[in-house]
């Protein structure tokens, strides 16, 4: 297969321009594509040439596959890159980039197609040994049948939608009384989101963790892990804090999930990156949950604790070249923390929070990255996912990871909107988090609003130090300046002290 000279990638903000980032080291053109709200983003300025693919809905843009298509061919485009979210879990979408002649930079269609649907992938891993939550492999039709299995399987159950993924069709039913009124929510939620209302049942794991492992294989059938990532603290079943390795995985039980995630990979020839999600309770069992068919949103803490760029990976397994490393050529090197930075609430039920960034000034210093699709004075459009960045942090042992992210935290000035940075630092510093003791219930079971409250909004305690910097600048103020020390305080505070 040829090498890759020009890339496209279907996406937009953080990802999108990370992705274009490896590229460019690669010596690979680059193409964006955007909507008409994300006309002045970076990954549109950043890219060799870029093209508006229509209005700010993602159905009249980023989701127009055929016209994704036909840029490349007007372009000359060698490969898409379809990064996260959008198109990259479409199979359809997929085909259609073979069938023109175009490089897909991810697994094969049929691949997608497999582990797309969580009954599909259920059945085609149980070849390979892999633990499995009890439940049922097959969609339910009969919900008689379906009430008396789970009173076999014992509650409580968890209706899921067999295409689904963050949260949507996911209903826990703790009795027999409550099933058919939940099963029937699961169904029209399902339909609602996916299109396809096929729900199954399986047992609830009542405290579990949520870790997962990174696969990568080539064409020629080589396939690794590059360890695990801990995923467990969550809202809205989504995650928001990350870290690698977990702080509870011994180096028997990851060779035993790493072994898994392989035999999940194998079980639908994948290539490429991926990533198998794995739930495991308090006595450290796991079980296959799904696998997701393309890069992660919290990729950065397997690059930091590896030493390797899974985007540059994809490339290479896409243009056909071997893995240049094997199994035991990977070692686990520190610890990485990543927190998602969204536009969000944490007050307020974490709801979205949209508006300007009046101010946006990253965090710097050893050990930090910030992976970003925003400037200064943007606004945040309420048509996609409110995230704003990813702040990632990599240190020799765990608790300087966490020591350093919180030094982040603090040294990140966002204005104008909510955001969880507040949230994140919380949690980074409760004890359950600290002593590796959690689990995804870790937001219903520490946190309430209140905890984030010191008297002032997060804007307000932003503008209190601007004021403070102003004042203190000001060349009227000798003599306080001789006299009087400036000091802000972690939390954004700010007081005089004489010295």
């Amino acid at each position: 297969m040829p090498k890759i000279k020009k890339l496209l990638v279907a996406n937009r903000g953080e990802i999108a321009l990370r992705i274009m980032r490896s590229a460019r080291e690669m010596g690979i053109k680059t193409v964006a594509v955007y909507s008409e709200a994300d006309r002045l983003s970076p990954h549109v300025k950043y890219a060799d040439e870029a093209v508006c693919l229509g209005p700010p809905p993602s159905n009249q843009s980023y989701l127009l596959g055929e016209k994704i298509i036909q840029t490349c061919k007007d372009l000359a485009v060698d490969a898409i890159h379809p990064g996260y979210g959008f198109l990259s879990e479409n199979a359809d979408f997929a085909r259609k980039v073979s069938d023109a002649g175009i490089i897909f930079v991810g697994p094969s269609p049929e691949s997608i197609e497999v582990m797309g649907s969580k009954l599909a992938a259920k059945q085609a891993v149980s070849k390979y040994d892999i633990p499995m939550v009890p439940g049922m492999e097959k969609a339910i039709t009969d919900i008689a049948f379906a009430k008396e299995k789970a009173a076999e399987i014992g509650y409580p159950i968890l209706i899921k939608a067999s295409a689904g993924g963050g949260g949507k069709g996911m209903r826990i039913v703790e009795s027999e009384v409550d099933f058919e009124e939940q099963m029937q929510r699961a169904v029209s939620e399902a339909e609602s989101a996916f299109g396809d209302g096929a729900v199954f049942i399986e047992k609830f794991i009542t405290s579990p963790r949520h870790i997962e492992i990174q696969i990568l294989g080539d064409q020629q059938g080589n396939t690794v892990y590059l360890f695990e990532r801990e995923c467990s603290i969550q809202r809205r079943h989504q995650k928001v804090i990350e870290e690698a390795p977990s702080a509870v995985v011994t180096p028997e039980l990851r060779e035993a999930m790493g072994n898994a995630a392989v035999g999940v990979a194998k079980a639908c020839n994948y290539y490429g990156a991926g990533t198998v999600e794995f739930i495991v309770d308090e006595k450290l069992n796991f079980y296959f949950l799904e696998m997701n068919t393309r890069l992660q949103v919290e990729h950065p803490v397997t690059e930091m604790i590896t030493g390797k760029d899974l985007v540059k990976e994809q490339i290479r397994v896409a243009e056909g070249q071997s893995l240049d490393f094997k199994q035991e050529d990977l070692k686990i090197q520190g610890h990485s923390v990543e927190v998602r930075v969204y536009a969000e609430d944490p007050r307020n039920n974490f709801l979205p929070d949209i508006g300007k960034l009046s101010t946006y000034v990253r965090p710097q210093g050893p050990g930090i990255r910030v992976d970003d699709g925003f400037e200064e004075g943007m606004d945040i459009p309420i048509y996609y996912d409110p995230m704003i960045s990813k702040l990632i942090t990599y240190a020799e042992t765990r608790q300087e990871a966490i020591d350093r992210m919180i030094r982040a935290i603090d040294e990140y000035k966002i204005t104008g909107i909510q955001t969880t940075l507040g949230f994140c630092k919380f949690a980074l510093g409760h004890e359950a988090f600290k002593s590796g003791q959690f689990d995804t219930k870790f937001v219903e079971r520490y946190f309430k609003p209140e905890l984030l409250d010191d008297g002032l909004s997060e804007e307000e305690e932003q503008l209190m130090v601007a004021l403070a910097v102003e004042f203190f600048q000001k060349d009227t103020a000798v003599s306080v300046k001789e006299n009087i020390q400036p000091e802000i305080t972690t939390k954004g505070n700010w007081r005089s002290r004489l010295k």
